[in-house]
């Protein structure tokens, strides 16, 4: 008697094995494939994340490194007028000696201006000027015979650099005439 043969085989102990389908094949094959480009693509996002990180790390010191050593070239600009400082005070003597300790302060003032000026600081004029709000605080607002808005004193100096203001001026401004500020607040 011929066996019919079908898609299941036997084996010993006569249980039947159903062959996989040639089409589930190439699925499962396939969904294999996609889970290892998944995984492959994971492990290559944490290899990305861990490299940025570490490279914001590198970045944060290397710009503290940066920063610490700006502010030595700073330092050092500034120390020779340290130094000319503790000259002229150990220079002086007292009484006799008040000219030659006013003729070093000058020489160590001139000195504070030229180093400014190869920062590119400039002093800020105030006193005779429109109050600006941009390069003036107004610390006092006064009656005088100047005209409204006008800058009468300046208390501390202002300084601007590449066209930045690091420290406005702070000054005393004109209210206006007295007669003025009357019948405004009348």
């Amino acid at each position: 008697m011929l066996k019919k043969r079908t898609a299941k085989t036997t084996v010993d102990n006569d249980r039947p094995l159903e062959k996989p389908e040639p089409a589930a094949e190439s699925e499962q094959h396939l969904l294999a494939e996609r889970e290892e480009e998944i995984l492959s693509l994971l492990d290559r996002l944490k290899r990305l994340q861990a490299e940025f990180d570490n490279y914001k790390k590198r970045i944060l010191r290397e710009t503290a490194i940066l920063e610490e050593r700006i502010v030595d070239r700073e330092i050092l600009e500034f120390l020779p007028l340290f130094d000319n400082m503790q000259r002229a005070f150990a220079g002086f003597s007292g009484k006799d000696d008040a000219e030659s300790l006013i003729h070093g302060m000058e020489r160590i003032f001139a000195q504070f201006e030229q180093i400014l000026q190869r920062k590119g600081v400039c002093s800020i004029e105030a006193v005779g000027t429109v109050f600006d709000p941009n390069k003036h605080e107004a610390m006092l607002s006064v009656p005088s015979d100047e005209e409204r808005n006008v800058v009468l004193d300046e208390f501390e100096r202002g300084y601007m650099r590449s066209e930045r203001v690091l420290r406005p001026c702070k000054v005393k401004v004109s209210s206006g005439k007295e007669e003025q500020c009357k019948e405004e607040t009348e």
